[in-house]
């Protein structure tokens, strides 16, 4: 199997900048033509897309060009954000025999506001949501729901970093009034956060960085609103008795938590042949203020390995017994070829 990635910008959303993605990605893998193409584009191609794809595809050679729109974009050369550019990661199997294996998470993308529900359920999924995204596979425009590849060939191992903080041990939820949580510990939900903080955020609680984390491999659960009564609203219900931890969003503990995930994940034996990242507008340079740390961290554990990702509202994984949509979270799929 040979990979590789590529990132090209300019001042305006042209297919040339398709054309230069790939082309380059191409040169870097010692290609002539590619099987499969993951293709990112910024979300000024949004009524753009299809000269673009269609460039992208006759650069390769390949028709199996899949990919979406999407806030900013990245590969292990650098991110971009607020600027015009492509992402192009191009992938050739070694034998015929290589593509016609069939081993991991379908890749998923969607410009819907929320999950849609048959991806809900397994078969197990990664991937990107952005609201008002545009996707294709195939080569052209998906369909409502959004675009769906199955890589053959490959092993893949889910790095899921949500970047907290815990505060407090578990506490059992004792009082709810549907999105509203009244009691948990024993305590009005805002008193009993206010005791978790450390005593320099307690007069006035930063609650967009503060979330209520569930079971481990599951998203946390965003604060929207403090009330006067002492609740706090949620953006989903709790259950009563329902164990939770109070957790905060902060820089060094975030890049901590992502180095940690992709040792805990990484097989020491054989490092990835490529990656797909698929991180959140809330993270990356918005986030730490200088630098996409989490991208450094991947460069920093995986040198020189070929990745692409994109930033968006949304990060797709699986959850339980089906699939999840997490926020401010970095979901990584590390790939090795099935094939020795």
């Amino acid at each position: 199997m040979k990979v590789a990635s590529s990132l090209a910008s300019g001042p305006h959303p042209t297919v040339d900048l398709a054309t230069a993605a790939v082309r380059d990605a191409m040169q870097a893998a010692g290609l002539e033509r590619a099987d499969s193409i993951l293709l990112f584009l910024t979300r000024d191609y949004v009524r753009h897309a299809q000269p673009a794809i269609v460039a992208a595809a006759r650069a390769a050679g390949t028709l199996q060009v899949t990919g979406c729109t999407a806030y900013g974009l990245l590969t292990e050369e650098g991110w971009l954000l607020d600027q015009s550019g492509a992402a192009a990661l191009v992938i050739a199997y070694a034998t015929p025999d290589d593509a016609d294996t069939r081993h991991e998470p379908l890749l998923s993308f969607t410009g819907h506001h929320t999950l849609p529900h048959d991806w809900q359920r397994r078969p197990e999924r990664v991937g990107l949501l952005d609201a008002e995204a545009v996707t294709w596979s195939h080569g052209r425009l998906a369909g409502e729901t959004g675009s769906e590849l199955l890589v053959a060939g490959i092993h893949a191992r889910i790095a899921c970093s949500p970047g907290l903080r815990m505060l407090s041990q578990p506490l059992a939820v004792n009082a709810v009034a549907g999105y509203d949580l009244c009691e948990l510990g024993g305590l009005p939900a805002i008193n009993s956060l206010q005791r978790s903080l450390p005593a320099e955020l307690r007069a006035e609680p930063p609650l967009h960085q503060i979330v209520v984390a569930r079971q481990p491999g599951t998203p946390a659960v965003p604060i929207l609103a403090a009330n006067a009564d002492g609740s706090l609203t949620l953006a989903e219900a709790l259950a009563i008795d329902e164990p939770v931890r109070w957790a905060i969003r902060q820089p060094l503990s975030a890049e901590q938590d992502m180095r940690q995930s992709l040792l805990a994940t990484v097989d020491l034996e054989k490092r990835p042949d490529f990656a797909l990242m698929f991180s959140c507008l809330g993270r990356g340079p918005l986030f730490y203020g200088d630098d996409d740390r989490d991208l450094l961290a991947f460069r920093e554990t995986f040198p020189g390995v070929p990745l692409i990702g994109a930033y968006g509202s949304g990060q797709i994984a699986p959850a339980g017994n089906g699939n999840r949509l997490f926020q401010n979270t970095v979901v990584t799929l590390l790939c090795e070829s099935a094939h020795v």
